[in-house]
């Protein structure tokens, strides 16, 4: 047994994150409270150094993070960010140690999944695509939906650290945890909006739309979704939990992978059209739940 392979089997890992945005810096923090020696690396300097009064390291370069790593956690934008830091001679995957393991937690295509999953495999490092569902809300809290596909071998490895973060679930193979994450977003984009339509409804036609919300939670039209952004629409309160601009990248990633399935999701593209035009209207770094305002927009509505 590997000197990993043995602290694989301990409940302290020594833990490389890269990305300490807004889902990230949290969840470096637990990771660290959890009592993993965790060093971490941003492009803003700046964000990991907030995370030294938590005994986090600030680390100077991806790999500084990752080479000396039990566990590398990938949070970072989107696929080709990803692409750009992992792969190539220079690249993380390239400075990893054998045996270790790859956590990639960002939301990426399921092809972007499996090709990294296949360079880290050429050097002997496990691979695991994690995506997450929750928010910072949930990052904070510890309370993410983790989705996990991989080796299941890999993942029993890595789930005592999935613990510190939320609620994981192996779901099948290298590729897995991104169609999870997708079909995830697919919901919580059509439930947005069907729950922007139904509010707007209520009060163009003269009812008071929080007591609406409220008669419909407990019924069948209940979701975490009524509950927390439907309040978020009737206070116009659009601080990101989960940008929009990042809504509509996983929309736009589930339309194209439906098209490369030849499947016709309607109700999602139309979604997809919606969140594309907020991010247009310059709406993209507010919460998704923003979507609010363009269906106002659409209706006539001068928004400030």
């Amino acid at each position: 047994m590997t000197a990993l392979e043995d602290r694989d089997m301990q409940d302290t890992r020594t833990i490389g994150v890269i990305g300490t945005g807004l889902m990230g810096a949290p969840m470096a923090r637990r990771l660290a409270e959890a009592g993993h020696h965790v060093s971490a690396w941003n492009r803003s300097p700046d964000k990991t150094q907030a995370l030294a009064a938590h005994g986090i390291e600030t680390a100077d370069s991806p790999q500084a993070a990752a080479q000396a790593a039990d566990i590398v956690v990938v949070m970072l934008s989107s696929g080709p960010v990803c692409d750009d830091v992992l792969l190539g001679p220079d690249g993380v995957i390239a400075r990893m140690a054998p045996h270790s393991t790859l956590v990639v937690m960002s939301s990426i295509p399921v092809d972007t999944a499996r090709r990294q999953a296949l360079a880290a495999e050429a050097r002997g490092i496990g691979y695991l695509d994690a995506p997450v569902s929750g928010g910072e809300r949930g990052a904070i809290d510890g309370t993410l939906a983790i989705m996990v596909g991989g080796d299941p071998a890999t993942f029993a490895r890595v789930e005592t650290v999935f613990a510190s973060l939320g609620r994981a679930v192996h779901v099948g193979p290298v590729g897995s945890g991104q169609l999870a994450k997708l079909a995830n977003q697919m919901i919580v984009a059509n439930t947005i909006a069907t729950v922007a339509e139904a509010l707007l409804l209520a009060e163009r036609g003269g009812a008071d739309p929080g007591k609406v919300r409220e008669a419909l939670m407990g019924g069948f039209a209940d979701s975490t979704i009524l509950k927390v952004h439907g309040e978020r629409m009737l206070n116009d309160d659009f601080r990101p939990g989960g940008p929009a601009k990042w809504q509509w990248k996983d929309t736009q990633t589930a339309q194209a992978l439906a098209g490369d399935l030849a499947l016709e999701l309607p109700v999602s593209r139309l979604v997809d059209d919606l969140f594309a035009d907020l991010v247009a209207h310059g709406d993209g770094d507010l919460d998704h739940s923003a979507l609010m305002r363009e269906l106002r927009r659409r209706n006539g509505e001068r928004l400030g």
